[in-house]
């Protein structure tokens, strides 16, 4: 299946493309946006039948980070103390203390970056993925996902046939796709087609 997908700076010229794309015949289904601000999301969704695309689930990948971030940070704060408490004299009786403050210091923090890793993984999931999903480069997924934090709208349109592909180009150019380069400040096409073998 090929996939075309197309930058909008304004929700409203993507609301038109998707509105055109099914007056030429293309199902809802294959169709799908993706922005930043939910609001807009919502409204162009209901506006235009067509569902918006979620960013791919960050998996466990953001929690393991979380966690391992937090275990470094839990020990971070109490690995100094027990020193401190090893190096005065007066104190040492207190070192075992200071060893279970390091034991439920780096389970508060595994505990806790787990937890906020896996929240931060949840919020939009992962649109890098997504797009690579779709059969981009690394690098077109990140500056594409940049547009999108930049405030731009992306449009998907999945065809089965070259002819479908090619007249969903001819409307997003139609209705204002952006060069991807324009939106940063440079200068590559519109639109990007890839083949998705999924």
């Amino acid at each position: 299946m090929e996939s075309v997908v197309a930058l909008f700076r304004e929700p409203a010229q993507a609301r038109t493309a998707l509105v055109a794309l099914q007056d030429r015949g293309y199902s809802p289904d294959n169709l799908g946006f993706t922005l930043l601000d939910v609001v807009e999301e919502d409204q162009i969704a209901s506006e235009t039948g067509v569902s918006p695309e979620e960013g791919a689930p960050s998996g466990s990948g953001s929690v393991l980070r979380g966690m391992w971030l937090g275990l470094l940070g839990g020990l971070a704060l109490t690995v100094p103390v027990w020193i401190l408490l090893l190096i005065i004299p007066d104190t040492r009786i207190y070192q075992t203390g200071g060893l279970y403050g390091m034991l439920f210091g780096a389970l508060g923090g595994i505990g806790m970056g787990g937890l906020f890793g896996a929240l931060a993984g949840s919020d939009h999931g992962d649109y890098v993925k997504l797009m690579r999903q779709f059969g981009m480069p690394a690098q077109v997924a990140e500056d594409y996902y940049q547009s999108l934090k930049d405030g731009h709208v992306l449009v998907f349109a999945r065809a089965q046939q070259d002819v479908q592909a090619d007249e969903a180009i001819r409307v997003f150019k139609k209705n204002g796709a952006i060069d991807l380069d324009a939106a940063r400040g440079g200068g590559r096409l519109g639109s990007q087609r890839s083949t998705n073998h999924h």
